[in-house]
């Protein structure tokens, strides 16, 4: 589409130089040198750091000629200047979320998102802010929400979205019903021209700055001539974003005073003009009153047509927003163990199953809770009366209000987790209507679909009429891509017919724009075109969206997985983990889609604890993502197992598991960084550090016969000193202490008799550096009337795992799984209990993946089997304890509690099973004392926080938000349930926490 260098036609040209490897790369190094003296900046123009900037959200790939992310706005300024005067293609980037294209080209990106973040001013008297355009609306609306206001566009990616992408995109949200899209909120905007000068555009500063004047004229001499065509063409929707706002710049004119421009707010026209026109360096926004009161309608029906045909009445009682989502969103959600609990919340339809809901919301601003409750429940009634013949869950509390929501805003990265070869990818799924007629619409566009013999998925915003409707297409296949320009170009014609727009919120970017001149005709087209050189005489902003004339089958060129025209192939070969349930190794690497949910810095999340610090792209779980897919497939290189830049990208990877989870798309990078690390080592040997690091149980178990001289010489300079210069271990960390076996001191003690039994899992550190929980989990079990069978059976494999031992991994854990099955059967054992909620994951999660080299299909079937059932019957043992409360053959007494407990969970607990796996059974002993603390992850993730290249990191993580919660409550009791958390938590506060079965020793008195 652009090659970099711009011309003065006001559209991107390819000059046969810049095809030439040789010329651009001396391009490259001649900016580089160059932007280093300009301003301060991280200058990023390594093949390595293009390539993770060379994707979005979308289904597009296109390497940049560079990377730079200026310190300060300012810096920025300098940096668009500098560019300009060299005629280099410029890309101002937000958060990469853009659904359409927009925000890859080649061109060099500037990245206002990782240190841009601030908000400048805010102004609760005339409600008004000014923010830098890294800011996100969550910052934004978290800093206002003290003062009852908030920015009224609620992106659903507002955890990540930054306030300058909004604006370049024109993004609008969930209760645009309401508040309109982000130009109706948008008072002025900070630019820099395409002549490297900076300018304040707002209402009137035409009249007082002379070059925005002269702009103006030469834009006025554009659409008024027009002015007809203007408003024929464009929609008559409160949702449409095609194009720049002509209709808007038109109505303007005509509104403002003889001779003046006054009316006139050219920001208003670079809103979500995609960086085509300039590069913004603050914005000023309107502010709006908070609701006090909100309350959410469920509404469950049998399918999308169904649900669509009660909208008109949903609509006439005056929601604040309906969302539709269906049945496609529901099936995957409900194969996502973060998402299937909202599921549940769906009310059943009267008849059939659930093929689609609708989300009314409504608000209330009354001033005190139970005038609004009242008035809330007052419109629920009406809703009911609209429609009466249809399912209805409704909620009034926050709490079970955002839970039901959550499912709604993951609804588009939900679906890449579609199973298959075709998936629901976004190339027409932005069309907008008037509300009254998307039901015919709707009707008319599954025909379309129907007819080239595929499917969609059906979501969003039902009450402006701007669904995102998705075909499912296989997108390495060329007859499916086929399909995708057919689909194009007949949704196209049937918006034009119903007077839609082809895009309501996302944009045209590379996916629409070569559709705008058969949707607006040349006229149009040559306006917007016109008004690109106005702004833009050199065709450097982000060159050839909206503008460039090209054939409809532009929109499947650079894509992703083809982004040469040749498809991007991960290489066939042999894997340690199973990836049967990505469909392949190939589709797990293509999981990501983009979203870029794990760069949200709000919100009780654990994903990605090294991109909340650090806010670099590239240790965001996409950045990684990337890598592993660019590598894999040979995109960075032909060592695809072994690309160094891609092993410095994964090695700031805690492998903490959230992204499992917390990931609509369920990109599992822990178990991807596990098997790319492998099959380095595989073809390179294993360094020492790893090799030690891996096999911490013979460590421990030798360290623990000689306890008490390992502890003095690892507490001693010297002992440090080696441990520094050999393996690279941080001298300001502590080093573990070893004590004596607790499978020495269970062989002494006397045995226990009981009728019923259980089995613990003698891990690593309980069995040899804190023996003493193991003891305490012993008494524990005794006391609630359990014989317990201490199992010796080897490493649960977490540590051989996480250093990328899976080879040894995997034959250690065969020995284990072969171990723990027989003993469980023999003993009849109730249940393999484990105190390290690391090994816990092991045995219920990675077991299950890491299976034996067996080609005999029927023998992998039965260790499969024999995994699933190990699972099944394996608990932590405080979850155990709840969870069979009224079953246990004795149940001590609860004495009453003095002690406040604060429970900080392993991030392995939080994504696999929840924080609640521990809380509910310390809750019977303390109640109301324990709470449970929203802190992330701790930062230590086992042999992670002990390198000296990521003590610091390690420990900022941990100051992130788990050390002030700690501190907070100097009296509280600490518990954590992870050894790595309870020495994290020491090295970061000097407090000592305990696991939960000290701590109800203790509470017991036992």
């Amino acid at each position: 589409m652009h090659d970099g260098v711009a011309a003065s036609t006001g559209h991107s040209v390819s000059l046969p130089l810049m095809k030439r490897p040789d010329a651009l790369d001396a391009l490259r190094a001649r900016l580089s040198s160059a932007l280093r003296g300009v301003a301060r900046a991280d200058i990023r123009f390594g093949r390595h750091d293009r390539m993770l900037y060379a994707t979005d959200a979308s289904i597009y790939q296109v390497e940049p000629i560079g990377v730079v992310v200026p310190h300060t706005v300012d810096d920025g300024a300098k940096v668009v200047a500098f560019l300009a005067q060299e005629g280099v293609a410029i890309l101002p980037r937000g958060a990469g979320t853009a659904l359409a294209g927009q925000s890859v080209n080649r061109a060099v990106v500037v990245d206002f998102s990782q240190y841009c973040r601030g908000i400048r001013a805010i102004d609760l008297e005339a409600r008004r802010a000014i923010v830098e355009p890294g800011v996100t609306l969550d910052q934004l609306n978290e800093a206002l929400s003290p003062h009852g206001l908030m920015f009224g566009p609620d992106v659903a990616t507002s955890s990540h979205a930054t306030i300058g992408g909004m604006v370049g995109n024109n993004s609008a949200g969930a209760h645009s019903i309401l508040y309109g899209r982000t130009v109706e909120n948008l008072l002025a905007l900070e630019v820099v021209f395409a002549d490297g000068s900076v300018h304040r555009l707002e209402e009137g500063s035409c009249d007082r700055d002379p070059s925005q004047r002269a702009l103006m004229e030469a834009l006025a001499a554009i659409v008024t001539p027009i002015a007809d065509e203007i408003r024929a063409r464009f929609p008559k929707l409160l949702r449409h974003v095609d194009g720049y706002n002509l209709d808007l710049l038109l109505d303007q004119l005509q509104r403002s005073s003889a001779g003046t421009f006054d009316r006139v707010n050219l920001a208003h026209l670079l809103c979500g003009s995609e960086g085509t026109l300039a590069a913004t360096l603050s914005i000023e926004v309107s502010l709006v009153t908070k609701p006090r009161g909100r309350g959410l309608a469920i509404l469950g029906f049998a399918s999308v047509a169904q649900s669509l045909s009660h909208l008109a009445a949903i609509l006439a009682t005056k929601p604040a927003a309906v969302e539709l989502v269906d049945d496609v969103v529901i099936d995957v959600a409900l194969r996502n163990t973060e998402y299937r609990q909202y599921v549940e919340l769906m009310p059943q339809p009267r008849e059939g199953l659930l093929g689609a809901v609708l989300y009314v919301e409504y608000f209330s601003h009354a001033q005190s809770d139970a005038d609004n409750e009242l008035e809330l429940s007052q419109r629920f009634a009406a809703l009911r009366q609209a429609v009466p013949d249809v399912a209805m869950s409704t909620y009034l509390g926050a709490t079970e209000r955002l839970k039901a929501w959550k499912l709604r805003k993951a609804g588009e990265p939900l679906l890449h987790g579609v199973p298959g070869l075709r998936k629901p990818f976004t190339f027409v799924e932005d069309t907008a209507v008037d509300p009254a007629l998307l039901p015919a619409f709707v009707e008319e566009f599954r025909a379309i679909v129907t007819r080239h013999g595929t499917t969609a998925a059906y979501y969003a915003h039902a009450s402006v009429g701007c669904l995102h409707i998705r075909p499912l297409v296989a997108i390495h296949e060329k007859s499916d891509r086929a399909i995708m320009v057919s689909i194009a170009c007949d949704i196209a014609d049937l918006v034009a017919r119903y007077g839609g727009a082809l895009s309501g919120e996302h944009g045209d970017g590379r996916v629409r724009s070569p559709l705008l001149s058969r949707y607006f005709g040349q006229t149009i087209c040559d306006a917007l075109r016109a008004v690109k050189r106005a702004f833009d005489p050199k065709g450097i902003f982000n060159p050839g969206n909206i503008v460039e004339t090209q054939p409809p089958e532009a929109i499947i060129t650079n894509l992703r997985v083809a982004p040469d025209g040749n498809d991007a192939h991960v290489p066939v070969g042999e894997t340690y983990f199973s990836y049967a349930r990505e469909n392949g190794f190939g589709h797990a690497v293509e999981a990501c889609n983009g979203a870029g949910l794990c760069r949200r810095m709000s919100g009780g999340t654990s994903m990605c604890p090294s991109y909340r610090v650090l806010q670099d792209e590239r240790h965001a779980t996409r950045g990684r993502a990337n890598a592993l897919r660019l590598a894999t497939t040979g995109q960075l290189g032909a060592q695809a197992w072994n690309d160094p830049e891609t092993m410095e990208t994964l090695d700031l990877c805690l492998s903490c598991k959230a992204c499992k989870t917390e990931c609509p798309s369920n990109v599992d990078i822990s178990k991807l960084k596990a098997e790319y690390t492998a099959q380095r080592y595989a073809r390179t040997g294993i360094p020492l550090a790893a090799r030690v690091f891996g096999n911490v149980r013979k460590l421990n178990r030798i360290g623990s016969r000689f306890a008490t001289l390992a502890n003095l010489f690892n507490a001693s300079g010297l002992g440090k000193s080696l441990a520094s210069a050999m393996l690279g271990v941080d001298a300001r960390r502590s080093i573990p202490e070893f004590g004596a076996s607790l499978f020495s001191w269970f062989a002494r003690r006397e045995a226990q008799s009981a009728q019923r039994s259980v089995i613990l899992f003698g891990d690593c550190f309980a069995a040899y550096n804190e023996p003493g929980i193991g003891r305490a989990a012993i008494t524990l079990l005794e006391a609630f009337g359990y014989r317990v069978i201490l199992a010796d059976v080897g490493c649960c494999g977490r540590s051989l795992i996480s250093t990328g031992l899976l080879a040894q991994a995997r034959d250690e854990i065969a020995r284990a799984s072969d171990a723990l099955t027989s003993l469980l059967e023999s003993t009849h054992a109730d249940a393999v209990l484990v105190l390290e909620p690391s090994c816990a994951s092991a045995l219920r999660d990675d077991w299950l993946e890491l299976l034996p080299a067996l080609r005999d299909d029927a023998m992998l079937a039965r260790v499969r089997a024999q995994r699933q059932h190990l699972a099944a019957h394996t608990f932590l043992v405080e979850e155990f304890l709840d969870s069979r409360w009224d079953a246990h053959p004795l149940r001590p007494a609860i004495p009453a509690q003095a002690d406040r407990v604060l429970l900080h969970g392993h991030c392995h607990q939080k994504a696999l099973w929840g924080n609640e796996s521990s809380a509910r059974f310390l809750r019977r002993l303390f109640g109301d004392s324990l709470t449970t603390l929203d802190t992330g992850c701790c930062g230590m993730a086992g042999s992670f926080g002990y390198a000296q290249h990521r003590y610091d990191l390690s420990m900022a993580i941990g100051e992130e938000r788990l050390f002030p919660a700690v501190r907070a409550h100097p009296n509280a009791v600490v518990c954590a349930p992870g050894t790595s958390c309870r020495h994290q938590i020491h090295d970061g506060t000097e407090r000592e926490a305990l696991h939960p079965v000290d701590l109800a020793v203790r509470a017991l008195s036992l």
